[in-house]
């Protein structure tokens, strides 16, 4: 059983960007783990002014919210509405961008698109 409550900065979850080689595009704390969620995923996205997410993402299954806290920034989509199956990934305008994503957290229900950006 889960505990009742878990109290976490978001900010002190491990970065997992630098494990992949992005660091130089920004952040990306991704904490289900660290808030001992069993269903919910959270993850918290930090792109550094003019850079973009190099590769595009989809789910099978779960669909996902995403909140932005500051910057300004687009994201491309080949839908409107990001279901499951949609692929979606982000670029910062020129302030950067701040993103809060959530939705269900289904372990390997992702797939990551390489060469999504075509301009």
């Amino acid at each position: 059983m889960a505990t009742p409550h878990t109290h976490k900065k978001l900010t002190d979850v491990k970065d997992s960007a630098p494990e992949f080689g992005l660091e130089e595009n920004g952040e990306a704390r991704f904490a289900k783990y660290d808030l001992d969620a069993e269903q919910t995923g959270v993850s918290h996205h930090r792109l550094k002014p003019g850079k973009r997410q190099p590769f595009g993402h989809r789910h099978e299954k779960c669909e996902e919210v995403y909140v932005v806290l500051g910057g300004s920034g687009r994201i491309k989509l080949d839908a409107i509405r990001m279901a499951p199956g949609v692929t979606r990934a982000f670029e910062a305008g020129p302030a950067g961008i701040e993103i809060l994503a959530f939705g269900p957290r289904v372990d390997g229900d992702g797939e990551l698109i390489q060469e999504w950006w075509t301009d």
